[in-house]
C-alpha cells in the first residue's frame, strides 16, 4: 500500500479494482473521516479520506487487496441534544462490509452514552472489516422463477434445520452446506416446497443482556453487518469462506427448483438504545441514520432501542445497495422485511414512501419476491393490507382467525370464508398471492405446541415468563403439555391435520414453519429467540413421518387445483373456481354465513371437495352428486363415503376428489 488518493464516490463500501481498493462512506454531518487499516497484530495505520462528493467521503488505497482489515474513525460534533454523537475514539465498522472478523462483546469501551464523548479507544473490542473479492463461478445458475400462484414457502433457521439431522454428516450439521446436502434437498423436494425463507443470515450480534445471562440471539434479528454472511453458520471445510458456502447453497437449492428468500432487518440496528454499543451508524451519522425526537433521543418504534430513518436519501441508498448485493452477488430470489412498517415511515406510514418507490423502480429488486411483516410498535404501526405492489404481506388475521375457527369455534362462517379466499378485504388491490397465509412462524408456538399448550412457558428465556405473546388462540385439548393420554393425543393430531389442510388449500401463498410437518415442539416456549439448543433445533429422530407424508400429500393436492394456482380473484358465481355448499350439498344461504360452529363444503375447480365439520359433535355430510373418493392424504385416517354420505368427527376436515 503506497498512497491514498481521492478515489470514487460511485459505490458505498470497499471495492477492489486493478490498482487497489476504493472506500466510500456516507456521512452528512461529519467534518473528517479516517480510514484505519490493521495488520495481523492489530497495529493501526491511519489515512484521512481525501475525497468528498456531497455527503460521500471516499478514497482509493493503492496496492491494497482482498483480506485487508479496516474500520473508520469519524470526526464531527458531539451534541446529543441535537442528535450528534461523533467520537473518533470509537472505531466504527463499514455499514456495507462484506465480512467482519470477530464477534461483538459487551466491553464498557463500546459505550458512549454520556453528555461528553468517552475518550477510551474502542478499537480492540470492535470486529474488523475485511476487504472481500466477490468473484465466484455460478456455473450457469438459473433462478427457478416460481410463479406466485405455485409458491409454497418453508420458513427455516439455517442452524436449527439440520443441527440434529442424523443423515447429514456431523461436520455439516447446522450450516449452509448442511442445508444444501442432497438428503435435505431431496426432503424439501418430496415435501413440495418451492421456496425456503431463511431467518437472518446476515452477521448479527448478541445483545449485552443476553451475554450476561449466558444466552445468545439465536434468531439473528440483531443485525450488525447487513451485507456480511453470518460465519457461525458456515462449515468452512477446506478453508471455504462463509460467503462462498452460502452461494454454493443457493446454487444447490436452485438446482432443485427451490427459491431462496431472506429475512432482512432494516428497521433497527445492533446499536440498540443509547446505552448500547457504539460500533457503526451512531458514530458515523447518528442524526441521519436514526429517527430522533426533539431532544435527540431515539424513537423506539421497533422495541429494540432505535429505528432506522429510511426516508433519508442516502440511508435509502445504503439499504438499496445491501439488497442489490444479495441479489447480484448471492442470487437470492427475494426478501421478507422484518417489522416492515418502518420501510414506509416518513415518519407516518405511507404506501408512497420513497423506499417503496425505489425498490419498485429498480430493475433488479422490482422483480424479486418481496414480503413485508406489516407492523411495528410505533404510532399507527399496524399496516396490514396497506403495502404497495409488488409487496406481499404476512397475514396475521388468517393466522388468528383460522386458529379461532378450528380450536375455539368462535369465528363466523363468513369470516372464515374471507380468510380462506385470500382476505380480499385486505388485498383486493393486489393479487390473492399478496396474502401470505400462515398458522405459525418462528415467533410464537409451533403447530404441535399450538394444540398442546394453553399458556406460554418461556421461563428459560430469563424474563420470568413475561416475554412472548399472551394471546395465542391455542388449545391444549384438556391437558397442558406434551405428555397426554392416547385420546387427547389423537384429538390433537386431528386438529393439526385440520389446520394444515386449511393452510395448504386456502387461496393465497401458504407459509409452513419448518418442523410443523413432523410435529416439532419447543416445549411451550412461544418466544424462543435466545434458545440455540435442542428447544429450537428440529428433532429429526423423533419426527412424525405420517404427519410429514400427510403434509406432502396436501401440497401435491394444492398444486393440482387450478383455483389455487391461477392467482386471480375468484368470481362470484363462477362455479368452475369455487362453490360454497352446506352440509346437505346445497348452496349456502345468506343466514348461514353468519353461523358460528358450522359444517361446510368448499368445491374447488369442480373436482375437489374440502369438507369441514367445525362443530364439537360428529356428523354426516351429504355430498354433491358426482361420485367422490377420499384424497390420498386422508385415506389412512378416514372411511370412504358411502351412498354420498361422509361421516366426520368433531372439529374434523377432509378432502375428496371426483372419480
Amino acid at each position: 500500500m503506497t498512497a491514498l488518493t481521492a478515489g470514487s464516490p460511485e459505490c458505498l463500501g470497499a471495492h477492489i479494482d486493478d490498482a487497489g481498493v476504493n472506500f466510500c462512506l456516507f456521512s452528512a454531518h461529519a467534518t473528517r473521516v479516517v480510514l484505519c487499516v490493521y495488520d495481523e497484530q492489530d497495529r493501526e495505520q491511519q489515512w484521512e479520506l481525501p475525497g468528498r462528493t456531497g455527503d460521500r467521503w471516499h478514497g482509493h488505497l493503492a496496492g491494497a487487496g482482498a483480506g485487508l482489515r479496516y474500520g473508520f474513525r469519524v470526526q464531527g460534533p458531539f451534541s446529543p441534544g441535537e442528535g450528534h454523537r461523533f467520537n473518533p475514539a470509537k472505531l466504527v465498522i463499514d455499514p456495507c462490509a462484506y465480512l467482519l472478523e470477530g464477534e461483538l462483546g459487551c466491553h464498557p469501551a463500546l459505550q458512549d452514552a454520556g453528555c461528553r464523548p468517552d475518550p477510551v479507544d474502542s478499537a480492540p473490542y470492535v470486529p474488523k472489516c475485511r476487504v472481500v473479492a466477490l468473484d465466484y463461478d455460478w456455473r450457469g445458475d438459473t433462478p427457478p422463477a416460481v410463479p406466485w400462484g405455485n409458491t409454497v414457502i418453508y420458513e427455516a433457521h439455517v442452524r436449527g434445520l439440520t443441527r440434529q439431522h442424523p443423515a447429514i454428516p456431523a461436520a455439516l450439521r447446522g450450516t449452509y452446506a448442511g442445508l444444501a446436502h442432497p438428503h435435505m434437498l431431496a426432503y424439501l423436494r418430496a415435501l413440495g416446497i418451492t421456496a425456503v425463507e431463511l431467518l437472518p443470515v446476515q452477521q448479527h450480534a448478541h445483545e449485552p443482556r443476553l451475554q450476561r445471562l449466558g444466552l445468545s440471539n439465536y434468531w439473528g434479528y440483531n443485525v450488525l453487518a447487513p451485507c456480511a454472511v453470518e460465519p457461525a453458520y458456515a462449515a468452512g471445510l477446506g478453508g471455504q469462506s462463509a460467503l462462498d458456502e452460502f452461494r454454493d447453497m443457493v446454487r444447490a437449492l436452485h438446482g432443485a427448483g427451490i427459491e431462496v428468500l431472506l429475512d432482512v432487518v432494516f428497521n433497527h440496528s445492533a446499536e440498540l438504545d443509547k446505552e448500547g454499543p457504539v460500533v457503526s451508524l451512531r458514530a458515523i451519522d447518528n442524526r441521519s441514520y436514526y429517527w430522533l425526537d426533539e431532544s435527540g433521543e431515539y424513537q423506539n418504534w421497533t422495541g429494540c432501542g432505535n429505528t432506522l430513518r429510511l426516508c433519508q436519501p442516502m440511508v435509502r441508498e445504503w439499504v438499496m445497495a445491501c439488497l442489490r448485493f444479495w441479489v447480484e452477488e448471492c442470487h437470492v430470489d427475494g426478501f421478507r422485511f422484518d417489522l416492515g412498517s418502518v420501510l414506509g415511515r416518513t415518519p407516518a406510514f405511507s404506501a408512497d414512501a420513497p423506499l417503496f418507490a425505489a425498490i419498485k423502480a429498480d430493475p433488479l429488486l422490482g422483480r424479486c419476491k418481496l414480503i413485508a411483516e406489516p407492523w411495528d410498535i410505533g404510532p399507527d404501526g399496524y399496516q396490514s393490507g396497506r403495502f404497495p405492489a409488488p409487496f406481499a404481506e404476512w397475514n396475521d388475521r388468517f393466522r388468528d382467525d383460522m386458529r379461532r375457527f378450528w380450536l375455539h369455534g368462535d369465528i363466523r362462517l363468513g369470516q372464515f370464508a374471507r380468510r380462506f379466499a385470500a382476505s380480499d378485504d385486505l388485498f383486493r388491490q393486489r393479487s390473492p398471492a399478496a396474502s401470505v397465509n400462515m398458522l405459525t412462524a418462528h415467533d410464537g408456538f409451533t403447530l404441535r405446541d399450538l394444540v398442546s399448550f394453553n399458556h406460554k412457558h418461556n421461563e428459560a428465556n430469563g424474563e420470568d415468563n413475561r416475554d412472548g405473546a399472551g394471546e395465542n388462540f391455542s388449545f391444549n385439548h384438556g391437558h397442558e403439555g406434551l405428555d397426554a393420554s392416547e385420546e387427547v393425543a389423537a384429538y390433537r393430531q386431528n386438529s393439526q391435520r385440520s389446520l394444515l389442510t386449511t393452510l395448504l388449500l386456502s387461496q393465497g401463498t401458504p407459509m409452513l414453519l419448518a418442523g410443523d410437518e413432523h410435529g416439532h415442539s419447543q416445549q411451550g416456549n412461544n418466544n424462543a429467540y435466545c434458545q440455540d439448543n435442542a428447544t429450537t433445533w428440529l428433532d429429526w429422530a423423533q419426527a412424525d413421518e405420517a404427519l410429514t407424508a400427510f403434509t406432502a400429500g396436501l401440497i401435491r393436492l394444492r398444486q393440482s387445483i387450478p383455483a389455487l394456482s391461477i392467482d386471480r380473484w375468484w368470481v362470484e358465481g363462477a362455479t368452475q373456481e369455487v362453490e360454497w355448499l352446506d352440509e346437505h350439498g346445497a348452496p349456502l344461504c345468506a343466514e348461514q354465513w353468519q353461523q358460528g360452529e358450522t359444517r361446510l363444503q368448499i368445491r374447488l375447480s369442480l373436482h375437489t371437495l374440502f369438507v369441514i365439520n367445525a362443530t364439537t359433535s360428529p356428523c354426516e355430510i351429504t355430498l354433491p352428486e358426482g361420485g367422490w373418493r377420499l384424497a390420498a392424504p386422508f385415506q389412512p385416517y378416514m372411511s370412504a363415503p358411502a351412498d354420498e354420505l361422509l361421516s366426520l368427527g368433531p372439529r374434523a376436515a377432509c378432502v375428496l376428489e371426483q372419480d
